[in-house]
């Protein structure tokens, strides 16, 4: 990492009575990145980055965060911090311009007028300033709460489940946005369990139940997992998956549509299982470069669930 670091913690730990949310949790963050906090709903994600970022006060471990200490220091920490929640908390009632006007001025914040109609130009926002919030799609108001996020001019960006039950163009649009402000310096984490979010990451941190299970730049993810996967297409494929989950070298088959993917960890045995296959001359067979998704499966595969046997209970 070439960059300087904006987020350096090691062994945050955090637990809610008896149970252990977050199980000493390390990472590095560079200036300008983007990083994905990757996991299953409940896997300590969220609980985890409000850690980070001085929202929430760690019961173990140490480091810093924009140069604060994130123990001693969180409100200097919180100070230069956006946060973006998943669930919509402005006011319905009273338009664009209003909305973020009333957080300048919440925040007491120098130059409102000029920070709010920068807001508006820079997300889109100027000519529907006069609409009530409450009329807004699912990708206007997000536009909107990350317009009240920028609006004190953040140096680290959280986004919490940023673009969940907005459409696919929405879902573009706000990614352009976050990387021209990763490409001005803006560091932001992202928590997310979708897999098109985790693509647009320059890092991934996999969280399984509260504990880190690897993390790394999002294009070397699979291969650091060390998994080797093939395509198959062709009939019966519900019959071939209960097929293959018993043939050696394969540790897991995941359906995507009208193919197959399988993978495995023993690239000769695996290789030796499809070749054996392929000569029946039933389905066609094709070397697939390992995705995200395979490898997020097969780490969550061995994760063992902190709150088994605990009434269903989750972590954020």
């Amino acid at each position: 990492m070439s960059e300087p670091l904006v987020i350096d913690v090691h062994g945050l730990t955090k637990n809610f009575g008896p149970k252990r949310v977050v199980d000493h949790f390390d990472i590095q963050v560079p200036k300008g990145a983007i990083y994905g906090f990757l996991g299953p709903n409940g896997s300590g994600k969220t609980t985890t980055i409000r850690m980070l970022c001085g929202l929430l006060t760690a019961d173990e471990g140490e480091g810093t965060c924009l140069g604060f200490d994130v123990r001693k220091q969180a409100e200097q920490i919180k100070e230069q911090v956006g946060y973006m929640t998943q669930k919509f908390s402005y006011y319905e009632d009273l338009s664009i311009r209003e909305n973020l006007d009333f957080v300048a001025r919440m925040y007491r914040l120098d130059r409102r007028k000029q920070r709010v109609d920068q807001a508006l130009a820079d997300l889109g926002l100027a000519d529907r300033q006069k609409q009530l919030a409450g009329s807004l799609s699912g990708g206007w108001k997000q536009r909107l709460a990350l317009a009240a996020c920028l609006l004190h001019e953040p140096k680290l960006l959280l986004l919490d489940e940023p673009t969940a039950g907005v459409d696919p163009k929405a879902r573009r649009d706000f990614w352009d946005e976050i990387r021209r402000l990763s490409a001005m310096g803006v560091t932001v984490l992202v928590s997310t369990h979708y897999m098109d979010e985790a693509v647009q990451c320059d890092f991934i941190t996999y969280i399984a139940y509260g504990k880190k299970l690897i993390d790394g730049p999002s294009s070397k993810i699979p291969e650091m997992v060390g998994l080797e996967t093939w395509r198959v297409e062709g009939p019966e494929l519900a019959r071939l998956e209960d097929r293959l989950l018993t043939e050696p070298g394969v540790v897991q088959v995941a359906r995507f549509g009208t193919v197959l993917h399988v993978s495995g960890t023993d690239k000769a045995a695996l290789e030796a299982t499809v070749e054996r296959l392929k000569a029946e001359g039933t389905h066609r067979w094709s070397l697939q470069v390992a995705g995200l998704e395979e490898a997020f499966i097969y780490l969550m595969t061995g994760a063992r669930d902190n709150f088994a046997g605990d009434g269903g209970k989750v972590a954020a």
